[in-house]
C-alpha cells in the first residue's frame, strides 16, 4: 500500500481543489484499485467489464463528482467502493435488460465470503437495493459491506482502513449480512 502520509498530504490538497493532486492520488493508489477490481471480478470471463475498465469508470465516477472530498485514505477508499458498486450495478442491469428484456427473481442467498468475485446479475442488483435499505439503517455496516463485497477487502483489511478492531468488523460482517438476508428474502418477486 502506499504510504499513508503521502496520501493524506495529497487528499488535503484536493480537497483545497488542486485537481491535479486528485490525480496523483489516484496515480498513487491505482494499482491498489485495479487490484481490488480484479478481485471483484473474478470468474467473470467473457465479461465486457474487466478490471481495467471497472477501474476506469470507478475513476471517471471520482473526478465527476466536484463535491467529492476526501478526508483520508479511509474515506478515499470508501468512496472508491461506492463507485466500484454504482459501476458494477449499472453494468449488472444493463447485461440483464439486454439479455432477458430486464426480469428480475428473488434473491435469497447471501455468500459469506466473496472470493470468487461478484456474480454481475440480478443478485448483484438484489444486493444494491438490500445495501441502500441497510445504509438507511446504518451508513457504517453499509460501508462494510461495500468495503468487503465491492472493494473485495478482507476484515483485517477493513479494520486496519476503518482504525478499528478486526473482531468489530467481524460483528459488523454478520449484523450487515442478517439484515441484508432478511432484506432479500422479503423483497416480493420483481
Amino acid at each position: 500500500m502506499a504510504d499513508s502520509a503521502d496520501i493524506t498530504i495529497l487528499l488535503d490538497a484536493a480537497r483545497e481543489g488542486d485537481r491535479g493532486a486528485l490525480d496523483r492520488v489516484l496515480a498513487t493508489l491505482y494499482q491498489e484499485l485495479h487490484t481490488m477490481a480484479r478481485r471483484q471480478l473474478a470468474g467473470q470471463h467473457g465479461q465486457t467489464l474487466d478490471a481495467t475498465a471497472l477501474v476506469h469508470e470507478a475513476y471517471l465516477k471520482l473526478v465527476g463528482r466536484r463535491e467529492a472530498q476526501f478526508d483520508d485514505r479511509a474515506h478515499f477508499f470508501a468512496y472508491a467502493a461506492s463507485a466500484m458498486r454504482s459501476v458494477v450495478v449499472d453494468y449488472a442491469r444493463q447485461r440483464l435488460a439486454q439479455k432477458r428484456g430486464g426480469d428480475l427473481h428473488r434473491v435469497t442467498e447471501l455468500p459469506e465470503d466473496v472470493e470468487g468475485g461478484l456474480r454481475l446479475d440480478e443478485d448483484t442488483l438484489g444486493l444494491d437495493t438490500a445495501l441502500t435499505k441497510l445504509a438507511q439503517v446504518d451508513q457504517r455496516l453499509a460501508q462494510v459491506v461495500e468495503l468487503r463485497y465491492f472493494a473485495g477487502l478482507s476484515e483485517l483489511e477493513i479494520a486496519a482502513l476503518l482504525q478499528r478492531s478486526e473482531r468489530s468488523i467481524r460483528r459488523d460482517w454478520q449484523k450487515a449480512r442478517l439484515f441484508l438476508l432478511a432484506s432479500l428474502q422479503d423483497e416480493p418477486n420483481r
